[in-house]
Formats: C-alpha cells, structure tokens, sequence
C-alpha cells in the first residue's frame, strides 16, 4: 500500500448488457460469459489500452452458485482473452455487489495499489441453479429437499430472529406500512419508471453504454412495457400479502440477467487510455439497517456519502436510486423531504429495466457516470438498498 497521499480515482468509461429477462433472451449464456462480454466490450472502447496494463478486476455476484462460480471477476478475465497476468476478484453485498466491487477497485486505485482496474457485475437469475445439502448423516432413506438460489433467503439459520428473514416482498409491505403507501402510489410509481425507461431508449439515452451481446437478439432492457397503464398495474394480485397486501408483481423488480463494467484509472492511467474521463469518484458510505427493513438501508447511506463529500441534496444533478420495489423507493423518499424527487432515475428504474442482482450496483454508477458527462458537469450519486439489512451509495463528480 503506497504511504502517500490519496490519488484521485476516475471512471474512462462503462459499458452494460440490455437487461434481460427471467428466463428470456439472454437465458442461454452463461453468466462468466455476460461477465466477459463487457470486460472485452470496455476494453475494446478504449484501443489505446494494453490489456497488459490491467492490474486488477473486481466483479460483483450475488449468488456464485452456478456457472458463475469459481472466482468469475478472474472466468471473465481468461474468457475474455487478456493476459493470463491480469487478477480478478468476486465481491458479494448481495444487491450492491457491483457498487462494491466499483469501491474496491476505486480503493486500490486511491492508495497506490493500482494504477488502472476494471470493475462490474454479473448476474444470470434464469440460470441460478438449485443446490442440495448434503445429509447430516451417510446414506440417509427420505426424500431430499432443493434449494432454488434465484432469489432471497435459503437454508436460513434457525438462530436468525424469524422477523429478520421474513421475504424480501413482506419487507416492502412493512416499509408501506411504516410510511402509509398505498397500493396506488406504488402502481403510479412503477407506471412513470417504465415511462421514462421507454423515453430514454427513443431519445437514444442508453447508447453511449448499451452493448448488445452478439448472437442475441436484444436491441434494448428486455422488461420494460411500453403500453402498462395504471389499470392494467391495478389488475395484479399482491404477491406476498393476500389480505390487504400493496405490493405485486408489476410494482417490484422483476428477475433478470446482465452484466455490466467501469474503466477506472489516476492520473498516470489516465494518460494510458489516451481519455476524457467520464467522472471522478467521490465519498462514499455503507451502512446495516433491520434486516427486514432493507429497503430503507440507502437512506443513513446516503446522508453520510453526502455528509462525507461535503454536499446536499440541493448539490445533485442526478440520483440513482435501484428500484427493488415501488414501496421501498418512496419510503427512502419520504425520510428524504429535501429532495427533488425528479432527480431520481430520470430514464427509468429497477422496476422497469431490471435487476439482476449482481450487475444493478455497476449499472448505476455507470449510469451516473453517463449522465454527468452528458450535462458535462455536475454531481450524481449512485445507491442500492441489500437484502438482510445494509444500503450502499457513492457521490460522483464531473
């Protein structure tokens, strides 16, 4: 670790697969190979770059329990085609795992380990397999039971407090208990996330960082509805509380597959790519939270990022905020009053172009980066609330 001072961190560039959907087009490839497809996509934007000069890459994944298994930040860097001398390494804050693994590189950068670090996420929920747990004894007669690593709690810990655990669909219903959201806030959420998703992919929004995998048909995030209405949203059932329940399919994230990278350098990286960086990275905070309350974990998140940066609400130019569900979105909203709630994910949200897991927290700051270059100045902040209790957020300066 250098002994000098902090070096500034910068984002080159960023790149991400459309978003896929449960069990949809990009349902046939192999997550380790999503994860390469955006480490080679990245590299390939930026061809004053020798790969050789990588000197660590940092990929988010939620469940590494299948395909992905094995170390994938270190799959996509062989699968890719770089030097075999290029490290990687896989990082697990479920959620915000692809923000995590955007900080650790930042990290390694600002005190001296690297000079230039990729840094993403990778997650394909259609392929997530189902485990089995080996027998607490040889040979046992019964039947054995499958846990599915889509999604959510599995082979819980019976000492965990069974308010902790409960689904993360009830957790919103207790954060739309808690701030008083009914059912048609939360459609009218959902309906203006898909809205606005469906603008910003006809007015080209998403170009400068789309990068369709090749041998899919997927021209754009494969969840987004262009003609949901209100009414329609109104016809779901609740998916977690039969009896007075608020939250359903069409106002929650759906299940998804994707990957997404970042290029990442100082000064002396920088003068290697031979770029105008996107934006530079700012302060950061993680925080925990009750577990069953996770959706509200962005809020003390990014109080403190900003707090650290030395900024306010009234400082931002953009805000993305990864829509899990409607509910929790604007419970975080409601303990933010002074916020400008059209700020928030001005081309679309989670609930509409997707969250697979794993890539959502590299999405958005890629997005944020995107977004600030675009307005050539200003400050965003990416954040993600974690199941079983946490929240995540980072300031971006351009």
């Amino acid at each position: 670790m250098s002994n000098g001072t902090m070096r500034e961190v910068y984002i080159v560039d960023a790149v991400r697969t459309p978003v896929g959907k449960y069990g949809g087009a990009l349902a046939g490839v192999r997550p380790d190979d999503l994860a390469a497809h955006v480490v080679r996509a990245l590299l390939a934007r930026t061809p004053d770059l020798d790969p050789a000069r990588v000197d660590d890459v940092y990929f988010g994944n939620a469940n590494g329990a299948g395909e992905e298994n094995r170390d994938v930040a270190r799959m996509a860097v062989l699968l890719a085609g770089l030097p075999v001398t290029v490290p990687g390494a896989t990082v697990n804050r479920l959620c915000a795992s692809g923000l995590e693994a955007v900080l650790q590189a930042a990290r390694a950068i600002a005190v001296g380990d690297a000079h230039i670090a990729l840094a993403g996420g990778v997650e394909s929920m259609s392929r997530a397999p189902w485990v089995l747990p080996k027998p607490e004894r040889a040979f046992p007669a019964g039947h054995q039971q499958l846990y599915s690593t889509t999604l959510g709690w599995r082979m819980t810990n019976p000492d965990m407090p069974p308010e902790w655990t409960v689904a993360l669909g009830e957790g919103a219903e207790l954060i739309a208990d808690k701030h008083g959201i009914s059912r048609e806030a939360q459609d009218a959420y959902a309906l203006a996330s898909h809205q606005k998703a469906v603008r910003a992919w006809q007015n080209g929004a998403y170009d400068a960082e789309v990068v369709p995998y090749e041998g899919v048909e997927l021209p754009r995030d494969e969840t987004i509805r262009d003609t949901t209405s209100l009414e329609s949203l109104a016809g779901l059932k609740p998916a977690f509380r039969k009896d007075g329940g608020t939250v359903t399919a069409g106002n929650s994230s759906p299940l998804n597959d994707g990957a997404a990278a970042l290029l990442l350098v100082d000064e002396e990286g920088l003068a290697a790519t031979g770029r105008e960086p996107l934006a530079r990275i700012g302060a950061s905070a993680v925080t925990g939270i009750e577990p069953q309350y996770f959706g509200l974990g962005p809020v003390e998140a990014v109080n403190r990022a900003l707090a650290k940066a030395g900024r306010s609400f009234a400082d931002l130019t953009t805000l993305e905020l990864n829509e899990a569900f409607a509910a929790q979105v604007l419970g975080c909203l409601a303990e933010w009053p002074e916020l400008d709630p059209a700020l928030v994910n001005p081309r679309g949200g989670a609930i509409a172009v997707g969250h697979p897991l794993g890539a959502s927290g590299a999405r958005l700051a890629g997005a944020v980066a995107h977004q600030l270059a675009a307005a050539g100045s200003g400050t965003g902040l990416a954040t993600l609330c974690i199941g079983v209790g946490q929240g995540l957020a980072l300031v971006l300066e351009r």
